[in-house]
């Protein structure tokens, strides 16, 4: 007691506080269990997305996938790749680089893949509006005016992403204090501001796309994805609505794994909401994507509604 000494930052005492011990260091690692689960979703969906890309690529000839719009379903399938992998950048020792890449990656990648789904969404609509007698609308549709969405909207986001790098990018940080033995490594966002701006943008393009996406719902069914969009935007939005309050109600590698599956289950909605119906059709359903059938089915719901 005479000659009481305090620990080191990096130490703890023991049981008797006669003697100072290293504190474990904690991060997500990927020989970590959570770790180990999250980054083979990662990879199983992300080679799922290989595979559901190339279906579309050797049956691009078929009516089901020219009417929805290949450029389209081919950038957002690539998006959702990338969505999948950057999840990989969250899992691992944290570095300077790694917490920046981690934001930026995943921030460009869904603003491409929602932007997209925004142009899906519109590109329908239009496609419909120009059937309609009266309407003059057909420019917009043959021009691909929605496809311009995509690289605006992604630029919006890049400007507000180097904003956030030039204020306050995010950065390694290491909390020695908050768990007794151990010294845990997360990435710091930095500008907080900057964080919910990127989250706020996303938010704001998928509920447009969730709202656009309603009004044609009861548009014929055959031709008709806006049902589809509709479910994967709401799926979206309810994800990371979810994901705010739980994120700040925890820490350490549970936190960076909640974010983690955020991102893949928000990731996967888009994935199976839009795309699995179609490859279900092209794969077992066969006799459903041709045009006749396609065409009967169109006639006879316009002509019940």
């Amino acid at each position: 007691m005479d000659q009481c000494m305090k620990c080191p930052e990096d130490h703890y005492a023991n049981a008797e506080q006669n003697h100072c011990l290293y504190k474990d260091v904690t991060f997500l690692a990927f020989d970590d269990p959570l770790g180990m689960t999250l980054s083979c979703m990662a990879l199983c969906f992300s080679a799922f997305t290989v595979l559901v890309l190339g279906i579309f690529v050797k049956h691009q000839n078929t009516p089901i996938v020219k009417a929805n719009n290949l450029t389209l379903s081919y950038i957002l399938l690539i998006s959702l790749i990338f969505c999948f992998l950057c999840s990989l950048l969250f899992i691992g020792h944290p570095n300077s680089v790694t917490c920046i890449l981690q934001q930026i990656t995943y921030g460009v990648s869904f603003t491409v893949a929602i932007s997209t789904v925004l142009a899906k969404t519109i590109t329908v609509v239009l496609a419909f509006k120009v059937t309609t007698p009266g309407r003059r609308m057909k420019w917009l549709l043959v021009s691909g005016a929605p496809t311009y969405l995509i690289p605006i909207c992604t630029t919006i986001q890049i400007i507000l992403c180097a904003i956030w790098l030039g204020t306050s990018p995010p950065s390694v940080d290491i909390d020695a204090h908050s768990e007794h033995g151990h010294i845990i490594i997360v990435c710091n966002k930095g500008s907080v501001t900057a964080f919910y701006s990127v989250l706020g943008y996303l938010g704001s393009l998928a509920l447009g796309s969730f709202t656009v996406a309603f009004l044609p719902r009861n548009l014929p069914d055959t031709f008709n994805e806006a049902k589809f969009l509709t479910f994967s935007m709401l799926l979206f939005c309810s994800v990371w609505v979810t994901f705010l309050p739980v994120y700040h109600s925890t820490k350490g590698k549970v936190m960076v794994a909640v974010e983690v599956f955020s991102i893949l289950a928000s990731s996967a909605g888009l994935l199976g909401c839009i795309f699995v119906p179609k490859c279900y059709i092209i794969l077992l359903r066969q006799e459903r994507n041709s045009l006749q059938k396609l065409r009967e089915k169109t006639f006879s719901t316009t002509h019940m509604s």
